[in-house]
């Protein structure tokens, strides 16, 4: 009973506020777009650059949830996100109509130019599921499709980013590619650095595994 007191007290001091406070890191940045569903319905050429209020760096991720009801099987949902320090340079994730549901993932490079690094005409994202990109500095570009991991760890050089465009159709004799719904996409980032504590709840979870295990044997063998 005395350890689980102790236990006890240990959990909740390093759950309580004041030690929750020292976790936060200075450095998180969060913004959320819902994207309605006109703004897909255009080509790539006539896609209206947005200007963010803020930069993500370092190491971002976002998180793609799309709620589009598509006007027709040749439909599409594109989004670009551009490098800061070279607009020319970009992250294209694309998503497909039903039945396909094709989905690609493409970048637009500096030494390679524009270039699709994964490509799925079937089932290739997941209505129920979230698309998540992420990139670091060191790891580079990571993508889930919502089921598993179909990018990992490419190289795409320094990439931080402040604006974004959509569109969805490929030619002006489209027809519309979306008529309802939208896309929320919620951008996060930060600068691990600047929270040298990330990795202690772990630790302490590690602690308190082996403590419980302990009281286990303990118990068992009395």
């Amino acid at each position: 009973m005395k350890h689980l007191v102790v236990l006890f007290f240990i959990t909740g001091f390093f759950i309580s506020p004041a030690f929750a406070q020292e976790l936060k890191n200075p450095s998180l940045l969060i913004d959320t777009i819902e994207i309605p569903a006109e703004e897909f319905n255009k080509i790539s050429r006539d896609a209206v650059i947005v200007k963010m209020d803020k930069a993500h760096e370092i190491s971002w991720q976002a998180t793609i949830d799309n709620n589009l009801l598509y006007a027709n099987p040749s439909g599409n949902a594109v989004l670009k996100i551009y490098n800061m320090e070279d607009p020319n340079l970009f992250i294209e994730i694309g998503m497909g109509a039903k039945p396909d549901e094709k989905f690609w993932v493409a970048v637009q490079t500096e030494k390679e130019g524009y270039i699709v690094v994964h490509r799925d005409l079937e089932r290739g994202w997941f209505p129920a599921a979230k698309v998540i990109v992420s990139y670091t500095e060191r790891a580079g570009l990571t993508v889930n499709n919502g089921a598993r991991i179909v990018v990992t760890n490419l190289d795409i050089g320094k990439f931080a980013f402040d604006s974004y465009s959509i569109h969805g159709m490929e030619s002006y004799s489209d027809p519309p590619a979306v008529n309802s719904g939208s896309m929320i996409v919620e951008f996060l980032s930060g600068d691990p650095s600047k929270n040298a504590f990330a990795l202690f709840p772990f630790y302490v979870a590690a602690g308190v595994g082996v403590i419980v295990g302990i009281l286990y044997l303990t118990k068992k063998r009395s």
